[in-house]
């Protein structure tokens, strides 16, 4: 029993990593994107394993992924889904998609996607449009955090009743709880987080893995 979460030290964090039982794939896929200048931008294994764990608790099908970089998350979600689901994962970067395409088809998985280059705004839009509102069972938020509310917003009309919506990097660094940091990103991320906190359209939670972890499933 803890008063308080525990700190992940680098050696906890190797223990983390050994007990994730992350894929061969995966391992790989995490590796090429390592030696990439923005390699910090990719969720940690542990993460991942435990969006696979929640979509499958879920008995999730179809999934929105907002930001997909070289497709960790994605690909993560993906494992944890049957063989009909379905991702449609927006991005507007074809260098960085175009390592996750490569690693979708080794998986043998590449049916499961429908990747959208553009605006996620804009795709997100166009799928309520399409009358796939309340269709989708899990979300996952990564990406430009100054449209982190417009996002959540977004998909909250596209998440069915029940169904959950992941936003990462919700305790940035720790920058959320310092007054001093007040620069856009962080200023979008802490809006959101008392956002959501507050929001009686969801049950929210928000967890101190990789670099936070806000969930929120919706009740209405």
């Amino acid at each position: 029993m803890s008063t308080h979460t525990i700190g992940a030290s680098s050696a906890l964090s190797g223990y983390l990593l050994q007990m994730a039982r992350e894929p061969e794939l995966l391992r790989r896929l995490r590796e090429e994107t390592s030696r990439l200048p923005q390699a910090e931008m990719q969720i940690s294994p542990e993460q991942g394993g435990f969006m696979r764990f929640l979509v499958r608790m879920l008995g999730a099908r179809r999934c929105l992924e907002v930001g997909v970089f070289t497709g960790y998350s994605s690909l993560s979600v993906a494992l944890g889904l049957p063989n009909d689901g379905r991702i449609v994962a927006c991005d507007v970067n074809r260098e960085w998609t175009s390592i996750a395409r490569r690693y979708f088809e080794e998986a043998a998985l590449g049916h499961l996607f429908d990747l959208r280059l553009g605006p996620a705004l804009t795709t997100l839009a166009e799928l309520a449009e399409q009358g796939e509102s309340q269709s989708f069972d899990f979300a996952f938020i990564d990406a430009d955090k100054g449209n982190y509310a417009a996002y959540y917003e977004r998909c909250l009309g596209l998440v069915r009743k029940g169904g959950v919506i992941a936003v990462d990097n919700a305790l940035w660094e720790g920058k959320v709880c310092d007054p001093s940091q007040n620069d856009e990103s962080t200023t979008a991320i802490r809006d959101l987080n008392e956002q959501v906190a507050r929001d009686p359209r969801v049950s929210a939670c928000l967890l101190p893995i990789g670099d936070g972890l806000l969930l929120a499933q919706k009740l209405v």
